[in-house]
């Protein structure tokens, strides 16, 4: 991703903040096409976490631009998670859409980061960066698991002696 030289950081920021809540309401949405608990749970840890970098956001922007107003975009710079998707696509298909969109907000993040002077900005967007790599590992082990076993989000729970079952922790 290549964001223009100029970008003004409180429109970054604004950018930004919409892209986290697009990205929270995706998982959300996400939720009510899955039975099974376990990846529910994981669905809401991700919609958390871009809330949370939602709010931080929000404060960096209210420290850096005080008294100014938050104008957040109509539609967010980066692309919507699963914009290019249809109405009926499969769980795999929305969670390689999700990797992709996290992929993304790491680069943006990164790329941001770079082109600002602002010390404590440059260190939350690398902070930020680091974060949406780390959904990276937790989407992708998800993605691995509904190719090996296109049914498993759609079990409430792993039943043992079946295709699928959970040991451990």
């Amino acid at each position: 991703m290549v964001l223009e030289q100029k970008l003004e950081a409180s429109r970054v920021l604004a950018a930004a903040i919409r892209s986290e809540i697009d990205a929270a309401a995706f998982y959300t949405r996400l939720q009510g096409k899955i039975k099974n608990i376990v990846l529910i749970e994981k669905l809401k840890f991700l919609s958390f976490e871009e809330e949370q970098h939602r709010k931080i956001l929000g404060r960096l922007f209210s420290q850096k631009f005080a008294g100014k107003p938050l104008e957040l975009p109509d539609k967010s710079p980066l692309p919507p998670i699963g914009a290019d998707l249809e109405e009926n696509s499969s769980v795999l298909d929305l969670f390689q859409a999700a990797l992709r969109a996290e992929q993304t907000a790491e680069e943006f993040y990164r790329e941001a980061g770079l082109k600002t002077d602002d010390q404590a900005g440059r260190k939350i967007l690398a902070y930020l960066s680091r974060v949406e790599r780390s959904h990276q590992f937790v989407i992708k082990s998800e993605i691995d698991l509904l190719s090996k076993y296109p049914d498993y989000y759609n079990v409430e729970d792993y039943h043992i002696g079946q295709d699928l079952f959970h040991i451990g922790p």
